[in-house]
Order: structure tokens, then sequence, then C-alpha cells
């Protein structure tokens, strides 16, 4: 393929890969002309491109969804790194150069995602439910619920007992759940992160890095987790590629 391309156009980078022959994916790249992406070598190392126009790429859900197809593609039979949004170089021999500056880091990190795939965990829970078994599990949970409902004595001070007792009680449970659900999934994963969890139902927002060979069992287990626990809501995706276990970084300036 000739990687020539007009003074306006760059070259986009999807990802880098261990190969020593060029590979070719069709004309599914990012942007309106959905260009050819392939491969540009550097030893036993290739960034997955395509060529686009220089300019700034915006994050809109076309444009995201695109850049996320080509690297599912390629991590179907290839290990990858993927690389940031928006990453765009001016010329062929800018990617030559990425490579060679940073290929121990590549190459040593390609090794270690060999055969790795990354999945996304978000675990929710139904917190009114939770609160339900609080009141039958803890007797002085419902004392002092009782003494609230019923306006009985000092309801301010019963109001801040029971607020700090159930924002304790709820603490706890969500980091028993929690425990459980990382404990088992790390049988059947290679690696863990847990991310912030988002908004007042999520208690665990975690990726798993996991070898390909144990796809189907992580599966199992997260199956058997939600089967486990009515009360909790499993909303899994996935496979990705490794993105939240890589970090290189990259001194190459980019177009």
């Amino acid at each position: 393929m000739d990687d020539a391309v007009p003074p306006s156009h760059g070259k986009y980078v999807y990802c880098v890969v261990q190969t020593k022959q060029p590979l070719y994916f069709g004309a599914i790249g990012i942007g309106p002309d959905s260009g050819d992406v392939h491969t540009v070598g550097y030893k036993g190392i290739a960034a997955v491109v395509s060529d686009t126009r220089i300019d700034v790429l915006e994050p809109t859900r076309k444009n995201v969804l695109a850049h996320e197809r080509v690297n599912e593609t390629v991590m179907r039979q290839h290990t990858v790194i993927p690389m940031s949004f928006g990453t765009v170089f001016k010329t062929h021999e800018d990617i030559v150069e990425l490579l060679r500056s940073a290929y121990d880091a590549f190459d040593d990190v390609l090794g270690k995602m060999r055969d790795k795939l990354e999945f996304g965990l978000k675990v929710l829970w139904d917190r009114e439910a939770i609160l339900r078994e609080l009141e039958e599990e803890s007797e002085e949970v419902r004392r002092l619920k009782d003494e609230i409902t019923a306006e009985r004595g000092s309801t301010y001070f019963a109001r801040m007992q029971f607020g700090r007792l159930v924002d304790a009680a709820l603490a706890a449970r969500a980091e028993r759940y929690v425990a459980e659900v990382l404990d088992r999934l790390r049988e059947v994963s290679v690696a863990s992160r847990a991310n912030r969890p988002i908004g007042d139902r999520m208690i665990l927002n975690a990726a798993f890095l996991v070898h390909r060979d144990r796809e189907a069992a992580f599966d199992a287990a997260v199956k058997a987790l939600g089967a486990r626990h009515e009360v909790l809501t499993f909303r899994y995706t996935g496979p990705w590629p490794p993105y939240n276990f890589v970090n290189i970084r990259l001194k190459l300036e980019r177009a």
C-alpha cells in the first residue's frame, strides 16, 4: 500500500500490535472517507492506522464508535495496545519514529497483555430492598424508625441517630458485597482495577483483565453472582482492549 498522503491529511492511529507482516483490515476507518485500515511497522511491532484529514476530530458518538470498531476488529486476532481517541500524526515517518522511540515500552506491554481482554463490570443495588433487610435484621434500626414515625420524644435526635446508623450499615453491606464480587472474580481474572462508582445505586465500577482462555469461566462467575444476589444488578460489558491496564507515556508530539 502507498503510504503517501496529501499535505492536508495525516495518519490516525488506533492501536499498536505485534506483527512482522503488513496487515489490512478494510475500509472501516474513522472519518467521512472511512479510510483503509492498515499497519505501519517497525521491527516486530506495528501501528494500526488509516489516512485522515488533519482536523480536530470531535468525540461524537459516530467517531468514538468508529474508533472502537477498529480496535474491536483488530483484537479478534491480535493483542492490542489501544491509543487514545483522536491520536493523529502527520506522516508515515512520524509513525515509524513513534514506534522506534517507544519500542521497548510497546514490546514489553504487548508481551504482558498477550491474549488478554478487558471486561467492565458495574454492580448496582436496590437501596430500598437493602433498607428493608436492615430493618428486619437490626432491632435498633426498627426502634429508631418507630420512634420517628410515632413522633415520640426528640425526633430530631432520633433522626440523627437513625441516619448515622443506616449510613454505617449500608457502607458495611456494600463493602461486603464488593469484597465477595472481587474475591470471586479474581479467581478467573489476571488483574482488576476499581474505578469511582457513579451515582447512589452503584457500589462497584471495575475493570477486569481476563485471559482469552478464561473468558467463559469469567462469564459464568459473573452470572453465578447475579443469580445469588437478587438485590444486585450486574452490568457487564466486553471484551474490550485493555484500556484500564495500559499506561504508556508518549514523548513524540502529535499533529
